[in-house]
């Protein structure tokens, strides 16, 4: 046993090795960026990182036997893993990152997980089970009673919560700063498993790059389920692509994936494949990619100019809910704001894929 032991811990600091040789490639040349960039965050490095961290032995996973999202599913997540997921609207993504996480009990099948695994898990009600009229500071203690206070000050200070601000209710913060928040109990907890369903929703440019780079410096394992094609091309080093019920590697990059998407949508007659839950850009196609043939200027400066048209759009809802003011009244605004960039965002991907297609 002693050998098996002694060797899984060399296995894994072995795959580890190589995982950060991969991300110093992809991160270099950023090295000005980061210079120029005032916020720096980090997810501290795990105390224990076991080789076999969870899996998923032949599991049906779902929401009840009359409702099985994904078939015999087998997925297993080691030390060193930094995987992508990918998969259009309602394929099960988020279905698979929640019976990872031990939210949903396989319908059938094995989960199995390390003692020693602890998860950070990121998604959409992550952010909102903030608990209103408490600060920063409160959720912390809340995690930590016996902490001393400077230490969440400093803490916070990193993750651009600098002196009152600590102390503020969250009640008065915009969408970004709520995301911002629940990312830093994450990584407060030590987490040596991150499982993020869209962490950059709501985040501004600034901390998307901040994210990144801290993500591709974390040392511990990564599921990743997000629109946003930099940060998961950065981050992420293999793909798992889920669709029909089933989930399955993919040998591939992320345009190998959309054209891959497009020869699907031509062998299923031209019609389209559901959006994305979280469109990749350029990612899902309005119709297949036509023979490489010269571009029609006035068609692609039409494409262009959508793409800008439907950008702009999202932009000015960001803005707005970058404004604490539009979480008063009940949220009413919060959740139609939400709607129109899904909206948006399903437009976005269908017209990015009109513009691509254009240069096929």
């Amino acid at each position: 046993q002693s050998f098996i032991d002694r060797f899984s811990a060399s296995a894994a600091k072995a795959k580890q090795a190589q995982s950060r040789v991969k991300r110093l490639a992809k991160m270099a040349g950023t090295e000005a960026v980061r210079a120029e960039r005032e916020l720096v965050i980090e997810f501290a490095q795990p105390a224990r990182l076991p080789f076999s961290l969870i899996r998923l032995n032949h599991v049906d996973a779902g929401y009840g036997d009359n409702a099985v999202i994904l078939k015999d599913v087998a997925f297993g997540l080691e030390a060193g893993d930094r995987i992508g997921l990918l998969g259009v609207n309602g394929a099960g993504k988020s279905t698979l990152v929640k019976t990872l996480v031990g939210d949903l009990d396989p319908i059938h099948g094995d989960r199995s997980c390390h003692p020693d695994v602890r998860i950070g898990y990121f998604a959409q009600h992550t952010v909102e089970s903030l608990k209103p009229a408490q600060s920063p500071i409160d959720h912390l203690r809340d995690l930590s009673p016996d902490s001393p206070m400077q230490a969440f000050r400093d803490f916070l200070g990193k993750w651009n919560f600098p002196g009152d601000r600590a102390f503020e209710s969250v009640d008065g913060f915009s969408g970004g700063e709520r995301a911002r928040l629940a990312l830093a109990l994450i990584a407060w907890r030590q987490p040596n498993v991150l499982l993020l369903d869209e962490p950059t929703n709501h985040l501004d440019l600034e901390m998307r790059e901040a994210l990144a780079e801290a993500l591709s410096l974390f040392e511990g394992a990564i599921v990743m389920v997000s629109h946003d094609r930099h940060l998961i091309g950065l981050v992420c080093e293999t793909y798992w692509r889920v669709a029909d019920g089933v989930v399955e590697p993919f040998a591939g990059d992320l345009d190998e994936y959309a054209a891959w998407l497009r020869s699907r949508a031509t062998a299923q007659g031209n019609r389209p494949p559901k959006i994305p839950e979280t469109p990749l850009p350029s990612v899902a196609p309005a119709k297949a990619a036509e023979p490489a043939k010269k571009v029609n200027p006035h068609k692609l400066a039409q494409a262009e100019a959508r793409v800008a048209d439907l950008e702009g759009k999202l932009s000015v809802l960001e803005a707005e809910m970058a404004d604490p003011a539009v979480y008063a009244g009940g949220g009413g605004r919060v959740a139609e704001i939400g709607r129109q960039q899904q909206a948006l965002r399903e437009q976005l991907a269908k017209a990015e894929a009109e513009w691509s297609a254009l240069y096929g």
